[in-house]
């Protein structure tokens, strides 16, 4: 498995379009952050960070998981790695992990960059700042590594790259949290506190010193790995053309 993951790292760290698309996605930050200037306040690096990194499960979580999963589909590389011998489970858990790393290195660059933009304006960011910023950053980050896991059912039980694509967007948007919550509320609305959104939330305020870690990261993990042992099963079970 450390082969095959240290090939996949070679691949990424490779791939010019990457930098590319990570660093226009910086230049633009930097712009919009710069014509809204004019209007902050001491409050305003907390609450854009809250408001904007809302949007990075879909920016950055949706280049890392078309570079990981469905880069795979459409190069035919997947077939060929079962074609090789290599395990489908392998090749599963790699692709988490893989994910999981590359989002954390993002996750937790973003608070940095984000800091250091307001700290040129002036506008440096308290102690306590930086707790809720990184705080946020985790938050998204846990929804952006859930995500990917639940698409990744589709990656290897469909095995078509735009329903993969479409399927983690609506999630990565809140569109799917969107419409089971109404849902939950007329038949079951005690069972939205289960959702991804309610428990990656739980951990972000228990990471800001409010309520307990243990049931909502045990919540995230239970949810995380029913989605891994789908995937799993779905890969076994798609038969594929060789």
């Amino acid at each position: 498995m450390l082969k095959l993951m240290r090939g996949e790292l070679y691949r990424l760290l490779h791939k010019k379009s990457m930098y590319i698309y990570f660093g226009a996605l910086a230049v633009t930050y930097a712009l919009v952050v710069y014509v809204r200037s004019g209007g902050f306040s001491a409050q305003s690096v907390v609450s854009d960070a809250m408001n904007f990194f809302n949007f990075l499960p879909a920016l950055a979580g949706g280049f890392l998981f078309a570079a990981l999963y469905t880069d795979d589909l459409n190069s035919k590389n997947l077939i060929a790695l079962v074609g090789f011998g290599v395990s489908k489970t392998k090749i599963v858990v790699t692709r988490f992990i893989l994910m999981a790393l590359l989002s954390a290195l993002v996750f937790a660059l973003v608070p940095l960059f984000h800091g250091m933009l307001y700290t040129l304006l002036g506008w440096a960011p308290a102690q306590v700042a930086w707790t809720t910023i990184y705080a946020a950053s985790l938050k998204y980050f846990l929804m952006t590594v859930a995500f990917a896991a639940l698409a990744g059912i589709v990656v290897y039980g469909l095995q078509r790259t735009t329903f993969s694509m479409v399927l983690y967007i609506l999630l990565a948007f809140n569109v799917v949290s969107g419409l089971i919550t109404v849902v939950l509320k007329t038949f079951a609305p005690n069972l939205s506190n289960y959702l991804m959104a309610s428990i990656s939330d739980r951990i972000m305020l228990a990471a800001m010193g409010s309520g307990s870690l243990v049931t909502p990261i045990v919540l995230y993990v239970a949810y995380v790995a029913c989605a891994g042992a789908l995937s799993v099963l779905a890969f076994h079970k798609k038969e594929m053309e060789f």
